[in-house]
């Protein structure tokens, strides 16, 4: 039944491993016509082998490399069978060169380890949950009312009133539970996970070194182990579907873009894990919607404020006629701020005041966020039944055992060399047999590692990683480096043309340079990060994926805010002042901010981080025809886990709440991607993923805490963005302490200083200095310093001093009001929701009373028992 059971039609195949099957002998029919070269080949090889020892010994180690492989699986499997699975091999399938081995879990078997596993299956005791207050009850059946078109139409999504009971299975109980259809009681997700924690920790003890399945599989013994998906049908609606097909037309096709997405489905079929995660990315992309309608709301407030904007208008007006310093040495000339009208203009679309407001409003809607996740989360647990679930110690991974062996046996040789010591030295005998005693006590007592013994690795981790992250920022310097350098090169072009786009060549070619490195970078971290992880050798795969998680998450979040940062806090402050400027390598003036200043560019750079690249799928539908199931899921792409995913979209959550108040459009951004993402992630998991074994999980882990460190450090990242690099506290400053009016008026005179052209370094002066059709004498330049014809000339003026005390203290006031706010919002939202806190009590208290009662029918039945023995006796 198109590979989903044995050949007898019954047991249904609940786990798959392959291997490499060697071509056999008699496969080689051909016409002889055609083999006639070959036989000769073959006899000339055969009498090469027996004058060439070198070519023998070859053909010998590939034969015991293969027989090796062959007498570990048959161990392997001969374990397997004695823990009660069944399994069947198949070789002669239409896939050459790989054999099958597909595994049964019979009935006692999955009871067995059900119990042992501990995993909650529903009773036959059913009650009903209360919604809560009648009030509470109506306005949640209107809710459900209005947003019915948008749920998915399937079973597990619909609101029931009564919950099954739920309660660890136990082989002494089975009578609490409805066992009518052995069949179905134990799911395929379910059924898979029990043969894969079976395969863990089965240990294969007859080869020089244990080695369990992950071992198998990094040794080619196996060449991959996997769970098939389950096309098999089942009734939806009085209509034969199967999940697979249900999932597809429900979750991931593009028609059902705007419906939820079927939680409870997605759980029912890939595990608690990966349906925690798709309904945290539903949770976190319908938060969007609300930060996306303020952050087009800023946005309008820009346009509509535009034409009112008094600096903006100050530096489009032409009359004003000032003159600006050149922007390199020699080949710029001097210009008018009349020409960044259009850079000042769309600037203030970004920068004006609401921006203030949509900094504090996102700082609290990531704690929102957050908050409301937590909430989610507690009523996925309570409805899957993990209200109670611990995650037990993973079984150790086969590294982790290795270097303890290793530990292990150098022990041992020393306690040997030890003992020998002893005994060669004429010492009291009962001191020397108290010594060897506790010697042998300690050996044998179980061996782990210390921090002792990671030393060294945690060591060479943290060198590597500080390097790896110095790389990061000597590839943004040598960006930088490309865009002076070229910057002075194209000015002094003979090209009209070439002069005239500069700015925009330079800008182009650098963001596309930047993206790419960017793109290959996160690649080579990601295989550095799993490298040193390695190193680390960690116990257990939990442990593993934490440590590798904050590693990759670490160097990938360096790798992408590095150009931003340095756009938005040095680009423009490092470059001197007219005169006096600062060099690269004493050539190369430091790049300025363009006409607008440095937001504008700001904004552009985090647009830019916005393009990524989706793999197309490319499934082959007529092989997929001809083959079995548990041959067509062989061809699909493994499973490699959800921390790319996962990081993908912690690092885009970095982009929606970090430098926010420089592009409110980015919350829009964010949602019309995830709207494509949960899409394509559904289609690959659907239809380009084998089958993930399902895993149990009852929150996202170490994600949750990196999303919360995410949120505070953007408290401060916003404060600085608003302070130092856009024009808000400049502007207060002057508004309401130079302004001779109380106005806007004159801001732009205010921020510029002056500069006297005979002052310039010998060979920086412009060479057209005629370039406008007038001798300069002075020109401006953007900052706070004294004017030529002061004592002082050149030195910072008191105004730059009452400015900078001002960013600070906007800094710091920002910072603390709304990180208070922030842990204000995070104590009135309780983690767990009223009436789910209430059910689980209800729960704890039924579950008591059904124990007590079959307590108390047992005791009743007892003494039926011995009454009617009292009255046999009495008779007689």
């Amino acid at each position: 039944r198109q590979g989903l059971y044995f050949q007898d039609g019954k047991r249904k195949v609940d786990y798959v491993l392959t291997y490499h099957v060697k071509k056999p002998s008699g496969s080689r029919k051909r016409s002889s016509r055609g083999n006639a070269l070959t036989r000769t080949l073959r006899r000339s090889h055969r009498a090469a082998s027996k004058n060439d020892p070198e070519i023998a010994a070859q053909d010998l180690s590939v034969d015991y490399h293969e027989d090796d492989k062959r007498f570990r699986r048959e161990e392997f499997e001969g374990i397997l069978m004695e823990m009660g699975l069944e399994l069947e091999m198949d070789e002669n399938t239409k896939t050459p060169g790989v054999g099958f081995v597909k595994i049964h879990a019979p009935w006692n078997v999955l009871c067995r380890e059900a119990e042992f596993m501990k995993i909650k299956m529903p009773t036959k005791k059913v009650y009903e949950i209360k919604q809560g207050s009648n009030f509470v009850e109506k306005i949640n059946s209107f809710i459900t009312k209005v947003t019915e078109p948008l749920h998915p139409n399937v079973e597990e999504n619909r609101i029931t009133n009564v919950k099954h009971l739920s309660y660890p299975f136990s082989r002494e109980k089975q009578h609490l539970f409805d066992l009518s259809d052995r069949d179905s009681f134990f799911d395929s997700k379910t059924r898979s996970s029990i043969v894969f924690e079976i395969l863990k920790r089965t240990k294969c003890t007859k080869a020089k070194y244990s080695m369990g399945i992950t071992s198998l599989l990094a040794n080619g013994i196996y060449t991959a182990a996997y769970p098939l998906h389950d096309v098999s049908f089942a009734i939806e609606d009085f209509n034969l579907v199967s999940l697979l097909q249900l999932l597809y037309e429900e979750w991931a096709s593009y028609s059902v873009f705007y419906k939820y997405q079927p939680i409870s489905l997605i759980r029912k079929y890939f595990g608690e894990k990966i349906g925690l995660y798709f309904a945290w990315l539903g949770v976190y992309t319908q938060m969007l919607i609300p930060a996306s309608i303020v952050g087009i709301i800023v946005f309008l407030y820009g346009c509509a404020t535009v034409d009112d904007d008094i600096p903006s208008m100050e530096m489009c007006d032409r009359r004003n006629n000032i003159t600006m310093c050149p922007l390199c040495d020699r080949a710029c000339s001097y210009w008018k701020l009349s020409i960044g009208c259009a850079t000042a203009r769309a600037s203030h679309l970004f920068d004006n005041p609401a921006t203030v407001f949509f900094s504090i409003f996102m700082a609290l809607w990531a704690t929102m966020f957050l908050e409301h996740w937590k909430r989610r989360q507690m009523r996925l647990n309570y409805k899957w039944d993990l209200t109670g679930f611990e995650e037990e110690e993973d079984h150790p991974r086969a590294e982790y055992e290795f270097k303890v062996m290793q530990k292990s046996l150098k022990k041992e040789k020393q306690h040997k060399k030890k003992h020998l010591d002893v005994v060669e030295e004429p010492t009291n005998k009962w001191k020397q047999t108290v010594q060897t005693a506790m010697a042998g006590v300690k050996l044998t007592e179980k061996e782990k590692l210390t921090c002792k013994d990671r030393m060294p690795a945690y060591i060479s981790i943290l060198v590597l990683m500080l390097l790896m992250i110095s790389v990061t920022f000597a590839i943004v310097f040598g960006v930088i480096l490309y865009r002076v350098s070229t910057n002075a090169a194209l000015v002094m072009s003979s090209n009209p043309i070439t002069r005239s786009n500069v700015r925009l060549t330079v800008k182009a070619t650098a963001a596309i340079i930047n993206l790419v490195v960017i793109l290959i970078l996160d690649e080579v971290y990601g295989v550095i990060a799993r490298r040193l992880t390695m190193l680390e050798v960690p116990k257990t795969d939990k442990s593993f994926e934490e440590r590798l998680i904050f590693k990759t998450f670490i160097l990938k979040f360096v790798n992408a805010f590095t150009p931003i940062i340095y756009i938005a806090f040095f680009r423009g402050r490092l470059v001197g002042r007219p005169g006096n400027y600062v060099y690269a390598y004493k050539s190369y003036r430091m790049e300025e901010c363009a006409h607008g200043g440095c937001l504008m560019e700001l904004k552009l750079k985090k647009l830019i981080r916005y393009i990524k690249s989706k793999r197309p799928s490319f499934q082959e539908e007529e092989r997929e025809k001809k083959l079995q199931r548990y041959e067509t899921d062989y061809f699909l792409e493994p499973f490699a886990g959800l921390s790319p995913e996962y990081m993908e979209m912690i690092i885009q959550f970095g982009f929606v709440t970090l430098f926010v108040a420089s592009f409110p459009l980015a919350p829009l951004f964010a949602l019309l991607n995830n709207i494509i993402e949960i899409r394509l992630d559904a289609k690959k998991f659907v239809a380009e993923l084998r089958r993930p074994v399902a895993a149990r999980a009852k929150d996202i882990g170490i994600w949750y805490n990196l999303l919360r460190g995410i949120g505070k450090i953007a408290v401060i990242v916003n404060a600085f963005v608003i302070s130092f690099t856009s024009d808000f506290i400049p502007r207060l400053v002057y508004q309401y302490m130079y302004s001779p009016d109380g106005t806007m008026h004159g801001f732009v005179n205010h921020t510029l200083s002056y500069f006297n052209v005979s002052h310039f370094q010998e060979g920086t002066d412009p060479h057209d200095p005629m370039y406008l059709g007038y001798k300069v004498e002075v020109c401006r330049y953007k900052d706070y310093r004294e004017p030529p014809w002061s004592p002082n000339p050149y030195d910072v003026t008191k105004e730059f001093w009452a400015v900078l005390a001002a960013r600070l203290a906007f800094v710091i006031v920002f910072q603390n009001v709304v990180m208070i706010m922030s842990d204000f919002v995070d104590w009135l939202i309780p983690d767990i929701p009223k009436d789910i806190s209430q059910q689980i009590q209800k729960e704890k208290i039924l579950m008591v009373e059904l124990f007590l009662k079959e307590e108390q029918g047992k005791l009743q039945m007892l003494e039926t028992l011995v009454a009617r023995g009292k009255e046999a006796k009495s008779t007689e």
